[in-house]
């Protein structure tokens, strides 16, 4: 399927489309799925999942905020800094945990510190078989120089994310 933008009716269909596209993509696959909040992209990444191991590829999910740079360094400007929010993402400490590893040791750790106690989850590290799939969701994971395989941008008008978007997190 060429690149370019999927305009499908339904979630359902988008849903469909992408797990065919990303199915697609040969051995170990790492998928960014990008966006704000309000456009979901951990909803999207979760709902792949499923049909990409009816697909025969077994899927792994990992919410970027479970990368997060410690809170000394992510909130120290405030909790509601819009400049400093890009940043908050530790994008080396998510190549060198989870899309590094999981190509070339069958290996990731699926998060690093929890983002509300800001305390280190100590997950211990887990096998990703051959041609696994690694979806990756969170807002700013693009354009950091990160090894994706595919990535899906979600994008929304600015009236639908005003809608789609808690007030406490509008400020993002």
């Amino acid at each position: 399927m060429p690149a370019g933008a999927f305009r499908p009716i339904t979630r359902a269909a988008l849903i469909e489309r992408l797990a065919g596209w990303i199915a697609a993509a040969p051995g170990t696959a790492r998928v960014a799925i990008d966006g704000a909040a309000g456009a979901d992209p951990a909803g999207l990444a979760d709902a792949l999942v499923d049909p990409l191991r009816v697909r025969g590829r077994n899927a792994v999910r990992i919410p970027a905020e479970l990368f997060w740079r410690d809170a000394s360094l992510r909130l120290e400007y405030g909790r509601q800094d819009v400049e400093s929010y890009p940043d908050w993402l530790d994008a080396a400490a998510l190549r060198r945990e989870v899309l590094d590893p999981v190509v070339a040791d069958g290996c990731f750790l699926p998060s690093l510190r929890d983002p509300a106690t800001n305390r280190s989850t100590r997950e211990p590290r887990r096998a990703a078989p051959a041609g696994t799939v690694v979806l990756v969701s969170g807002a700013f994971l693009l354009g950091r120089g990160l090894p994706f395989d595919r990535t899906v941008r979600l994008a929304m008008s600015a009236g639908a994310l005003a809608r789609r978007t808690p007030e406490s997190e509008r400020w993002t």
